[in-house]
């Protein structure tokens, strides 16, 4: 009996889990880009030799000590929205894959933007009405992060 009691709780628990739906073109989040970079303003792309995993999703870094950064404190540079253009998060509810270079650092956070074609989220995002976009971001993001 104890042992079909357990597989019920682990049955259970698995069912109601909640897994965020992140944005890993080229099998990395940020397109492969060194999240940590970021953070130092530059958008520089990760080496394999240097990578990790969190939350399920692959990570790589430019160099060991922004790998070792990240371990210390890997939700300090999650990026916002699974990875995906705050910008189309905000405006649309829509999950839009990014340009690893075109990126921003608010109040400690990393967020992604969309630029191809013409069209560059970031000026769009920078032009609007930030506090707005990021509150409907924010609002959107819990409404779609676990749909694919």
């Amino acid at each position: 009996m104890r042992y079909l009691s357990f597989i019920f709780i682990l049955i259970t628990t698995a069912s109601f889990s909640q897994v965020i739906d992140y944005n890993v073109k080229k099998g990395f989040i940020a397109n492969g880009y060194d999240v940590v970079a970021y953070f130092n303003n530059e958008a520089i792309e990760g080496n394999k030799q240097f990578k990790t995993m969190f939350d399920g999703v692959y990570y790589k870094f430019h160099s060991d000590k922004n790998l070792t950064a990240f371990n210390k404190n890997p939700k300090k540079y999650v990026p916002q929205f699974g990875g995906y253009c705050a910008y189309a998060i905000a405006e649309k509810s829509e999950k839009v894959s990014i340009n690893p270079k075109t990126f921003e650092i608010i109040n400690g956070k990393l967020y992604l933007f969309y630029n191809a074609w013409g069209t560059n989220t970031l000026e769009l995002w920078q032009k609007e009405n930030t506090k707005e976009l990021l509150e409907n971001a924010d609002k959107n993001w819990r409404k779609i992060k676990l749909t694919k």
